[in-house]
């Protein structure tokens, strides 16, 4: 990584800074997806069977899992790591408890009451990515507001390992979340499976959880369908912003830049610095950091595409992170909760030099499911509202519709809805009726 002083760059300079790496979308991956989709809701279970045998060179001889089988893979799951997929529960379910929603009622005029209130939906689906490792945080960040909210029905999809199992720790997550429906399946044809539903997956009405590109696409083309189901929320990779003032300690910035980095090749991760000593700190810290990581050819990809920029002060590198708005944002500076009333867009924000990402994405307590590539501007991260959705009622009295027909008849008429107006007047001229 190369520092950079933001006031010696050009508009043009600037905006490359701020770049994100290309999609790995196009063409090609659209319509190979909306093949596997088209393919699943032809054929169903057949299809995610020869996707299973294709993609994960393993062949499955049904999708249903064993019960007690699965009971009994969770248990074998060792007591430090139960331990501590118990800590992160407990902590994710007290941030995630005081969320529930509330009713609001109030009468509008006299007459005239409306009032809101909030449904768990129906079905929910979470996909939890497969790789070199088992994610058990993602499926306690999805399945805890889903307990709490107490969704009907709750499908969990993720690849399955060469035996065809499911990894023990996934299993154990599933089970302190309350997850009874598990199939061994992965990538685009999940997501369509649980959009559509097979003879053995249900279909859902809204679908949780990250993914690669693949998948990715999959859940914006069944959004897209209004015979398909609803996603959490557009996403990209992993990413991180760190702003650092000369009390930073670059070691401790150093680590949490590493810590995305080692997710991808395309995450990305920032510094800025309002010091050029912190800023070459890190640097170096950077280097003998990466060194022992296992991760360590992953991360380096990831910093080629990475940035680290010099300011003049918090204000102008607040500035920069918002017009970038970050995955996750960590304020590593003097009076770091002033300075975070000032944020604007941010998925997650990690105040002072004792709070590491990492936290966040385990067992703080907040939910890990943020917006990436720039949509913290107009989303926010999964929360215990994600899986409710706002019925609005309203109860009017005649002596209300009266009082209110003026306006709404007046209104219905300068749109040309004539039985709009229609509806209030009828009523309004009937005598008999109580």
């Amino acid at each position: 990584m190369q520092i950079l002083i933001w006031k010696d760059q050009d508009e043009t300079a600037r905006k490359r800074l701020l770049a994100r790496p290309d999609s790995s979308s196009g063409p090609e991956l659209r319509c190979a997806v909306a093949d596997i989709i088209a393919n699943v809701r032809a054929t169903g279970d057949e299809a995610l069977l020869d996707y299973t045998q294709r993609f994960d060179r393993v062949t499955l001889k049904g999708l249903d899992l064993d019960p007690k089988a699965t009971r009994a893979a969770a248990a074998k799951v060792s007591s430090a790591t139960r331990e501590a997929l118990e800590v992160a529960k407990e902590n994710i379910e007290h941030f995630h408890r005081v969320q529930y929603p509330k009713r609001i009622e109030l009468p509008t005029s006299p007459g005239i009451r409306c009032f809101r209130e909030a449904r768990p939906i129906q079905r929910v689906g979470f996909y939890i990515p497969g790789g070199s490792a088992p994610l058990p945080s993602t499926v306690l960040m999805l399945g805890i507001p889903a307990m709490i909210a107490a969704n009907p029905l709750r499908v969990l999809c993720t690849p399955p390992a060469a035996d065809g199992t499911i990894h023990p720790v996934i299993l154990l997550a599933a089970e302190l979340c309350g997850i009874e429906q598990i199939f061994p399946v992965g990538g685009a044809q999940a997501i369509a499976a649980m959009a559509y539903g097979t003879q053995s997956i249900p279909k859902v009405d809204k679908i949780f959880g990250p993914g690669n590109s693949w998948v990715t696409e999959a859940k914006l083309q069944v959004a897209s369908d209004p015979h398909g189901a609803a996603i959490d929320m557009p996403a990209g990779p992993s990413e991180v912003l760190v702003i650092a003032d000369e009390t930073a300690h670059p070691e401790f910035v150093a680590a949490d830049l590493l810590s995305q980095a080692e997710h991808g090749p395309d995450s990305q991760v920032i510094l800025i610095s309002t010091s050029e000593s912190i800023a070459r700190g890190v640097l170096s810290a950077l280097d003998r950091q990466l060194l022992g990581l296992p991760r360590r050819e992953t991360a380096i990809k990831a910093l080629q595409h990475s940035r680290c920029i010099v300011t003049a002060d918090v204000a102008s590198a607040l500035a920069i992170s918002d017009e970038y708005a970050p995955e996750h944002l960590i304020l590593q500076v003097h009076e770091p909760e002033a300075w975070a009333r000032r944020v604007q867009n941010a998925g997650s924000v990690f105040l002072g030099p004792w709070s590491p990402e990492s936290v966040g994405d385990y067992a703080s307590g907040t939910n890990h499911v943020l917006p990436t590539y720039g949509y913290a501007r107009s989303y926010s991260g999964l929360s215990l509202d994600s899986f409710f959705k706002q019925i609005t009622f309203q109860h009017l009295s005649r002596e209300g519709l009266a009082a209110i027909a003026p306006a709404v008849e007046e209104l219905a008429r300068v749109e040309g809805l004539e039985a709009h107006r229609r509806a209030v007047s009828i009523r309004l001229a009937e005598r008999g009726y109580s």
